[in-house]
């Protein structure tokens, strides 16, 4: 068995930096060989990620810190931290960001190589 470890000092290797925040991702097929993808997004206070969806796995997002507003198709769910969101394939989806502090959650989808479509 293959064991596969991210360290501290190899994590900035995943990170993706947006204006709205950011993506730091800590397992995918890509990164440990794993079939999972998990990461730890943050929301920057009053920024939104883009609305997408996610055609060929499930997300399920674990609130950390701080508030949202999360559009799912045609509802939106406040979340607070300890909240979790299961998003279903290919449903659009995007989080908001109303609070003032810096939304910090963890994300995980059941595919190593997780798709992402913007809404059009």
């Amino acid at each position: 068995m293959t064991y596969h470890v991210r360290t501290k000092k190899t994590s900035d290797a995943g990170t993706l930096l947006e204006d709205w925040g950011s993506l730091m991702w800590l397992a995918s097929d890509a990164l440990t060989g794993s079939g999972i993808t998990v990461g730890r997004v943050t929301i920057k206070p009053g920024c939104a990620n883009p609305r997408h969806a996610h055609d060929s796995c499930e997300e399920v997002l674990y609130l950390l810190q701080g508030q949202l507003s999360h559009s799912i198709g045609d509802e939106t769910i406040d979340l607070v931290a300890g909240d979790t969101l299961v998003v279903p394939p290919g449903v659009m989806h995007h989080a908001v960001n109303h609070g003032e502090v810096d939304a910090e959650m963890i994300v995980a989808y059941n595919n190593g190589t997780r798709d992402f479509r913007t809404e059009a």
